[in-house]
């Protein structure tokens, strides 16, 4: 399967001459500071990119070395992408929420001397490190200067007087940024991303001008994306997502990207500034609706009924009528109603009123999930891919979405299913080498040229590829079922009320889960029927919520029993776990992607429980604090039996 795609090579430092020559004055950037937006024009950002890479050049950073960039969404920190590149060099951005001892593989890894760090959290961690590892980042910048007025460390230099240096170094250079900038070629490395080390070492994901804005022109070709699109940037810029919408494409398409305060105010953000396009990994939709389910607990009857009501009809017709598919027209009359009552508040109350194009990508999301927000008018879509492959293989085009398929071959690519069932990709976003890791090169790389992503997957007659899971997680129970975790793990996440879910069951009898409480839908749902709870632990534990949890499994089961071949995958028992999974525990890669052989080895103990048939267990674990402090959480855990359903069968 393969499409082909309209490319012009080029570099993302050309890119931004050329939209700053063409609309100088119109809005590229902006950031929400003490309350107020503040805008960058596209000649605004074209000057500051110019002197910062100026100062960095005066600094000594040449063609060939890397910049580490840490920290949230800000302007110059797109900016100091760009700069970067501008001189032939590489930028490597990491997790703004990792601790020092998370990053020291990586910088030591990428050899980074020159470090951009958004404020004083992340100076202290590159300090912390560069006392670790002495001749490491000999250069450290830092947007944010609160905090850091005494700090006289040497090396260290706030943005602000990078730019002024770079003015000076202009001044008696004066060809010298234009003269870089021709330098840099489409086939060289752009950016270098390190992956999330769900099973190992992060590596290092090199790839190209060339690679990320093929990718990126195939998405903005795809949905008609142009300057007068608005794009919030929130997610971390060390994902591949985020490095694609809020850099690759905003270059190729010319919008404008905003900035949020902090993390804290997305939401309202998001409101102020009514995006026209919107990207968000499942995980944040999941919290929407968490958050949806909880005001409508706490609304009036008569608005619960309303909600119920309309609910029911968006799900019957709501995706048809927003893909321009025939539907009654008393149906039609009843959704327009529907639309002014209840869809329309509830976009805009989500921020997402203005939204002409939704993705999500990073992980599997739920079909029930998926369907909800196309059934009020969201054209939410899914989009797949991989860190190797600039997260672009499949697009889901308008018109031809499928709620169990992850879209055709995106332009550009082209798709094989090896015999074995693991998903080969080959085309414009394929990465061009893992940093220093040839080894690791040639296993994922085959001599046609093909990446093997490592996940299970099929394509249909109408050439829709459908994830199945990880193929490595994909396996049978002892009884021959295929057992593909994620798959169930994705129905259980579509209740509010389940933050995370792990299930096990390869090899085994039956299939078994962990699950983690929403800690703020369950305590709404808690206090709304006078329940006390001291805390996650206590209330995790609760008879109450155990009950809660096994009414969400049995429907779950209820659909794998109507699902053919899945009815032996029902859950038949399951655990609350005592406390939240974590990035900063290791259960969770960064892009909160679960560790399933990490979990099942760090509690051994919980799994052995569930399949020895006992009724509870004790449980002391080991947690990290924030500030880099461990303690220990402990619980009795109960381990209750699921109710499964007999399978239906098929009707002749």
């Amino acid at each position: 399967m393969q499409t082909t795609p309209s490319v012009v090579p080029t570099t993302f430092p050309r890119l931004l001459l050329d939209h700053a020559a063409r609309r100088p004055r119109e809005p590229a950037l902006r950031e929400k500071e003490y309350g107020i937006w503040q805008t960058w024009s596209w000649q605004d950002v074209a000057d500051d990119v110019r002197h910062l890479a100026g100062g960095l050049a005066a600094l000594g950073f040449d063609a060939g070395q890397n910049l580490a960039i840490i920290g949230d969404n800000r302007p110059h920190l797109y900016m100091a992408f760009i700069a970067a590149q501008s001189l032939s060099g590489v930028p490597v951005p990491l997790y703004q929420d990792a601790v020092a001892a998370e990053m020291a593989f990586v910088m030591e890894d990428a050899s980074i001397d020159y470090a951009f760090a958004e404020n004083q959290e992340q100076v202290d961690k590159l300090l912390e490190l560069r006392e670790r590892v002495p001749g490491l980042i000999t250069h450290i910048f830092f947007d944010d200067p609160r905090g850091l007025r005494h700090y006289t460390q040497p090396g260290l230099m706030s943005v602000q007087a990078l730019i002024e240096l770079g003015r000076r170094h202009e001044s008696t250079h004066p060809a010298f940024y234009s003269d870089a900038v021709a330098r840099v070629q489409p086939g060289d490395v752009s950016v270098i991303l390190y992956t999330s080390g769900t099973t190992g070492k992060p590596k290092g994901v090199c790839q190209t001008h060339a690679s990320f804005i093929a990718s990126a022109r195939g998405g903005v070709e795809t949905d008609g994306l142009n300057p007068r699109d608005n794009v919030i940037s929130y997610l971390p810029p060390a994902w591949v997502g985020d490095h694609l919408f809020s850099i690759a494409q905003w270059m190729v398409a010319g919008f404008t990207i905003n900035c949020p305060e902090s993390a804290g105010t997305v939401a309202i953000d998001l409101r102020e500034i009514g995006p026209t396009y919107y990207f968000a990994p499942p995980r944040v939709f999941e919290a929407m609706l968490t958050s949806v389910s909880i005001r409508m607990e706490d609304a009036a009857r008569f608005k619960q009924w309303l909600y119920a009501r309309f609910m029911a009809l968006a799900r019957r017709v709501g995706a048809d009528i927003l893909d321009g598919r025939p539907v009654g027209a008393a149906d039609r009359a009843l959704y327009a109603l529907g639309n002014v009552l209840v869809y329309g508040p509830l976009r805009n109350v989500l921020g997402l009123s203005r939204i002409r194009v939704a993705y999500t990508a990073g992980a599997a999301i739920g079909p029930d999930l998926f369907r909800f927000f196309r059934s009020i008018g969201i054209n939410l879509k899914q989009l797949y891919g991989q860190t190797e492959t600039c997260a672009y293989v499949c697009i889901q085009k308008n018109g031809r979405v499928k709620l169990h398929s992850v879209g055709e071959a995106a332009p550009g690519m082209e798709i094989r299913i090896a015999p074995g069932g693991e998903v080969l990709v080959r085309g414009v976003s394929v990465l061009k080498e893992y940093y220093k890791r040839p080894d690791a090169t040639a296993e994922v790389m085959d001599a046609e040229g093909f990446f093997h992503t490592g996940d299970a997957g099929v394509i249909d007659e109408e050439g829709h590829l459908r994830i199945i899971d990880r193929a490595k997680d994909v396996g049978q129970l002892a009884g021959g079922a295929m057992f593909a975790p994620n798959y169930i793990e994705n129905k259980l996440k579509f209740f509010p009320q389940i933050k995370e879910a792990v299930c096990f069951g390869q090899g085994k009898d039956k299939v078994c889960a962990f699950l983690n409480i929403d800690f703020e839908a369950v305590g709404n749902w808690a206090e709304r029927r006078g329940l006390a709870y001291s805390g996650y632990v206590d209330l995790a534990g609760k008879p109450d919520v155990l009950q809660m949890m096994g009414e969400c499994i049995a429907q779950v089961n209820a659909d794998l029993a109507a699902e053919a071949g899945m009815a032996d995958t029902q859950i038949a028992r399951f655990l609350v776990l005592h406390k939240e999974l974590d990035p900063d525990d290791d259960e969770l890669t960064r892009t909160r992607k679960v560790r399933r052989g990490f979990i099942a080895e760090k509690y051994g103990v919980l799994v052995e429980a569930l399949y020895t048939g006992r009724t509870a267990q004790h449980i002391e674990t080991q947690v990290k604090f924030e500030d880099g402090r461990t303690g220990t959480v402990s619980a009795n855990l109960s381990i209750v039996d699921a109710k499964v359903w007999p399978a239906v069968k098929a009707a002749a």
